[in-house]
């Protein structure tokens, strides 16, 4: 069980001989040896430089980061950027950085760009294509695009391929009607500049060259068509979150893992006390920040809970999980090269939509096939059954009440989830792949994500399917709620946290940060002379340029 290997770790502070690497699979590693220094390895597990600091000296600290997460890695690498003299300290409950909703194991890497997510462009009444969301979702994801290439160009990260992966996204449908539907789409779609390159085929032996896996065996009486967008990517958002943390520790920032946040509190100046506890000894520490984020993923909503701000009332969370089914059969992966996106079913969420997916972990290549969706009350797959039930409070109650009343669809949709044994998933996979074989593949647990309640006057509580920032009224600290799109919009995420928590000093960071993102401001699908610059000069940058 991972919660019994979990319990099986010595928590302490990373060490000085064993800090952070590239750890396979799900397994969150030990660590053993001293405790009085802290510090972090790049993923490429070769030493690089490290922190040295006692632990005593982090009492006072300009910011606090919890979690060591793609957000906070994200926030991190700006602010050491922006303000270098500022002091940070990061904290995370685990053992490494990107082991919880930035793993590449538990997420679906697809550098969220809506290209292929058929949810984002819906069908209106008259039969005509609304691609609005997909639009707002894929320039979120140009505005990280051109930060990932500013940090490359300027030594912030020093391994692309360890994160980045070109890899084309595709929207696979079947059915007559649905053929239709996608043919609409890619005329709706191809006159934006985003999503100009995007093609319709439903040609059976262009889709059998393109995706042979899928093709093989595959009854072509049936009508099937893709949209396919060469320019999409495979991202391993936990190799990128060390290479920016690795960054910030070498730039002054110090590290502390296996300790977790238990409390936050005001204090007279404005300030917060962040109270902390070592998992491993329960030794609890205090430290005093100007200024706290919340990078903690599904537990980001208790934990800005306890800091009393005022503005997280109402809110609620529901946690859903996900299984995945995966192979490493070269054969497969060789024959599969691209991730290859369904048509959502009927009650499934946002995030729910099945995809066949060629992902690279660690150097390796693999297959992979889901969302099944699961559940649990834990907030973090590596947290506790009581999250939920505890995160319930009497300003949210009602919030929690008006779902339950209204999302009898979705729980009829989870219901129906977690009554799938293995032959039946391997089914759904047959939908996708009708040659894909029993034995090829075996069932991985993914990631808790936990969606945002909010409360409506009319309803009680709405469900919604978002990131949603929280902030305290003078910017002293701030968190991030949900769990889609999700890290791909990491940076226009964060550089919404820097205009609300840091106002007097935006206008004085505007030059640099335009210098990190040059379309900082702008709308690149009303400009394409601008998204022609700026996308050349990031797949320059990025190493994606075709061979």
């Amino acid at each position: 069980m991972v919660w019994e290997s979990l319990l099986a770790v010595r928590w302490q502070l990373v060490p000085q001989s064993l800090l952070i690497k590239t750890w396979p699979l799900e397994r969150v590693p030990p660590v053993s040896g001293d405790t009085h220094t802290v510090g972090i390895i790049l993923g490429t597990g070769t030493a690089q430089e490290r922190t040295h600091d006692p632990v005593s000296e982090l009492a006072r600290t300009d910011v606090v980061l919890v979690g060591a997460g793609i957000m906070s890695a994200t926030l991190g690498a700006l602010l050491r950027r922006l303000q270098p003299d500022w002091s940070i300290t990061l904290i995370e409950r685990l053992d490494a950085v990107g082991a919880e909703s930035s793993s590449p194991w538990n997420n679906a890497g697809t550098g969220h760009s809506a290209l292929c997510e058929m949810n984002y462009t819906p069908e209106r009444p008259d039969g005509s294509i609304d691609i609005a969301k997909a639009v707002y979702v894929n320039e979120q994801f140009q505005v990280t695009r051109q930060f990932w290439a500013y940090a490359v160009e300027n030594g912030i990260l020093t391994d692309v391929r360890s994160f980045l992966n070109p890899l084309p996204h595709v929207s696979f449908v079947r059915g007559a009607q649905r053929v239709d539907y996608l043919r609409r789409r890619q005329r709706a779609l191809a006159g934006n500049p985003l999503f100009a390159g995007t093609e319709l085929i439903d040609d059976p032996d262009e889709f059998a060259r393109r995706l042979p896996f899928m093709a093989s065996k595959r009854d072509f009486s049936e009508p099937v068509a893709l949209n396919w967008a060469q320019d999409g990517t495979d991202v391993d958002f936990g190799a990128l979150s060390r290479q920016l943390i690795g960054y910030c520790v070498r730039r002054g920032a110090n590290a502390l893992f296996g300790h977790e946040v238990r409390n936050l509190s005001r204090q007279s100046n404005g300030g917060w006390t962040v109270t902390t506890s070592n998992r491993r000894t329960g030794e609890k520490r205090k430290l005093s920040a100007k200024f706290v984020f919340v990078g903690a993923g599904g537990d980001a909503l208790p934990l800005l809970q306890k800091s009393g701000i005022n503005e997280v009332k109402g809110f609620a969370g529901f946690p859903i999980g996900g299984r995945f089914l995966r192979s490493d059969n070269p054969a497969l992966t060789t024959a599969h090269r691209a991730k290859v996106y369904g048509f959502p079913a009927p009650g499934a969420p946002p995030l729910g939509a099945l995809h066949l997916d060629l992902r690279f972990v660690n150097g390796k290549s693999w297959l992979v096939f889901g969302p099944y969706a699961g559940w649990s009350s834990k907030f973090l797959k590596y947290g506790h059954v009581s999250d939920l039930p505890r995160s319930i409070k009497p300003h949210n109650v009602l919030s929690m009440l008006g779902v339950g009343i209204t999302q009898l669809t979705l729980l009829n949709y989870l219901i129906g989830q977690l009554r799938l044994s293995q032959p039946d998933r391997v089914r759904v996979l047959r939908e996708f792949a009708p040659s894909a074989v029993d034995s090829d593949w075996e069932l991985t647990v993914a990631g808790q994500r936990v969606q945002v309640i909010r409360r409506d006057r009319r309803k009680g509580g709405v469900l919604e399917f978002v990131t949603t920032m929280v902030s305290a009224a003078d910017g002293s600290i701030a968190g991030l709620l949900g769990g889609s799109p999700g890290a791909s919009t990491a940076v226009p995420a964060m550089l919404e946290v820097l205009q609300r928590c840091f106002a007097t000093r935006y206008q004085s960071w505007l030059p640099t940060l335009k210098e990190m993102v040059p379309s900082l401001g702008a709308e690149l699908s009303r400009e394409p002379a601008l998204f022609e610059e700026v996308w050349s000069w990031g797949t320059k940058a990025l190493q994606l340029e075709a061979s």
